[in-house]
């Protein structure tokens, strides 16, 4: 596991609109307190059965901040929320009830690859981008 204080986001790999997320994620995130695994290498796999978030398929999104899990719309939300910009003004959505909040983020992350593609492999970060991946 990975012993530095950064928040791991575990993301699909081969998920165009995931990947597009990450780079959108690394670009509002100056200072660097974000790390990034691909869901398809060992550490995600770990971290998914340490957080027991494993048997959610390939629908989820991990966040590990702080040695606490937030998956879902949950991890979206708390990362706005260290955002540059605005972005944590999404978290007025979390007056929504996670249930249904979750249940629209299930619906879109089923649909991805149909709306957006998937490639054959996991992304390779640029080289001023590698620092931010672990695991892989």
């Amino acid at each position: 596991m990975p012993t530095d204080d950064r928040s791991i986001v575990v993301f699909d790999g081969v998920c165009h609109f995931c990947n597009a997320a990450v780079l959108f994620i690394i670009k509002r995130d100056p200072e660097g307190r974000f790390a990034f695994t691909p869901m398809q290498s060992e550490l995600a796999q770990e971290l998914l059965a340490e957080y027991d978030v494993g048997s959610s398929g390939v629908d989820t999104f991990l966040l590990v901040k702080d040695g606490r899990p937030y998956v879902f719309s949950d991890a979206a939300l708390e990362i706005a929320r260290d955002l540059t910009g605005c972005w944590y003004l999404f978290n007025v959505f979390r007056i929504i009830p996670s249930a249904v909040r979750n249940y629209l983020y299930q619906m879109f992350a089923k649909r991805r690859y149909r709306l957006f593609g998937k490639r054959d492999s996991c992304m390779v970060p640029s080289d001023d981008a590698k620092s931010r991946f672990i695991g892989v």
